[in-house]
């Protein structure tokens, strides 16, 4: 029986082509099931045109269904690919635009941090509706999810649907090791590497040719370049001694240490506010791909694209064996982080799953850092789960960035500027705006 693969928030269109490119690529999977579902009719439409448009030039003939309910897309999945956005752009402009009035300094904006968070708690309640509807409907699927906050989304499903068989999918430690590679002239596949934290900032702990570490290559690299040197995961590397695996721009914000620093944002050239023109960008993009569609009758593949989903659902319905880095709840997998909480570690792909391989303690260095960046993470799932707006204020106070540049005054009235702003975007419990305490 051909499988079934179900992608949630299908309107993004080009995630989308790019997933379904791929996937239809391998011969196995050129008849499978494929359900779209957006809850935006236009969007829907696109995708779905992207879709067939996409497989005629891959040369297959998937079953193609594309639907705006849901319940009727997940009924009887294997896999669900969750890509979703929840305020699509216009959210994103508020979590930069408000920040930025208090002096507040981002770049991303979409895993910790204030951007973070807002993000997080806005993406819950959706997350948990979908989890509720696979426990129902297809209870064996396994749900891939892509959306970010990705730390916090992965803690949270793990908390509300322990039983359901997630895996948090990121490209950031693939593209990190092949810009190592380039960097150094060594071919991507003839390195072997261990990677393991957080998602967008784990850590590579082990990189090797041919049993040779490769570091001091990196070492050297950095050395005879100035302007290497001037970039934030360079600067984390020369002082951590491991590289962190995402860009610096994305770096910056999980550390105290540069973004309320204009110095170090010029020494740094980090690009302040940069989501929103990622943002923009894609907008602009859908709108160049559904025109396109108007005459095109096939849409060329992309094949750089290296995503994990269509790894993972080739391995588990071949048995092909791979190993990827993906983001699990932490049950003594790295032996140094708290338990529960979302984890980025090297996991086995076969015939039968996925089995994330235990790594241990972290250097502490890494581990210290890790721990910073999981105290907003747990605090704003805990703030959902308790239904406790107070939580989402001290999950911004002990966030590194917003800490190291708001006072407790500040971050407070933020909160409460960010909550009306998104509205009903947010949990009903969540919707209410504090007063600071006042102490006796």
């Amino acid at each position: 029986m051909k499988p079934t693969v179900v992608i949630i928030g299908a309107g993004s269109v080009e995630f989308t082509r790019e997933l379904l490119g791929d996937i239809l690529s391998f011969p196995e999977l050129a008849s499978i099931r494929v359900v779209l579902h957006d809850i935006d009719d236009e969007r829907l439409q696109t995708a779905e045109a992207i879709a067939r448009a996409t497989a005629r030039a891959a040369g297959a003939e998937p079953e193609l269904v594309a639907t705006g309910d849901r319940r009727r897309a997940l009924d009887g999945a294997d896999y669900v690919i969750n890509v979703i956005a929840v305020g699509v752009h216009e959210a994103t402009v508020r979590d930069f635009e408000i920040p930025a009035r208090y002096g507040l300094n981002q770049t991303i904006g979409d895993t910790i941090g204030i951007g973070g968070i807002f993000r997080g708690l806005r993406t819950f309640p959706v997350l948990a509706g979908i989890a509720r509807d696979m426990a129902e409907l297809c209870p064996d699927a396994w749900l891939l999810n892509y959306t970010n906050p990705m730390a916090m989304n992965i803690s949270y499903l793990h908390a509300v649907a322990p039983r359901l068989k997630v895996l948090g999918l990121c490209h950031s430690v693939y593209w990190t090791m092949v810009g190592l590679c380039e960097l150094i002239d060594v071919p991507y596949d003839e390195v072997s590497y261990w990677s393991a934290g957080v998602n967008h900032q784990a850590w590579v702990l082990r990189w090797e040719r041919a049993g040779e570490n490769l570091y001091p290559l990196l070492d050297e690299r950095i050395a005879a370049d100035p302007e290497l040197r001037r970039r934030v995961r360079v600067d984390m590397y020369r002082r951590l001694g491991y590289y962190p695996t995402e860009t610096s721009e994305h770096s910056s914000e999980y550390v105290p240490w540069y973004l309320r620093h204009p110095a170090e944002v010029e020494r740094l050239r980090i690009n302040i506010g940069e989501y929103v023109s990622i943002s923009e960008a894609n907008l602009a993009e859908y709108h160049r791909v559904r025109d396109e569609l108007a005459t095109a009758q096939e849409l060329p593949i992309d094949t750089t694209s290296t995503e994990y989903a269509p790894q993972v659902i080739h391995s588990l319905e071949t048995g092909t064996p791979r190993v990827i880095s993906a983001n699990v709840a932490n049950q003594g997998l790295i032996t140094n982080l708290p338990d529960g909480l979302a984890v980025e570690v090297p996991t086995l792909l076969d015939s039968l799953g996925a089995h994330p391989m235990r790594v241990g303690d972290l250097p502490p260095q890494c581990a210290a850092l890790n721990r910073n960046f999981l105290g907003p993470v747990d605090l704003t799932v805990r703030a959902a789960l308790d239904e406790d707006p107070r939580l989402i204020r001290a999950a911004a106070m002990v966030d590194p960035n917003t800490a190291a540049t708001l006072t407790v005054d500040q971050i407070w009235e933020l909160c409460d500027e960010l909550t009306t702003a998104h509205g009903e975007l947010l949990p009903p419990s969540l919707r209410t705006t504090l007063a600071p305490p006042i102490v006796h």
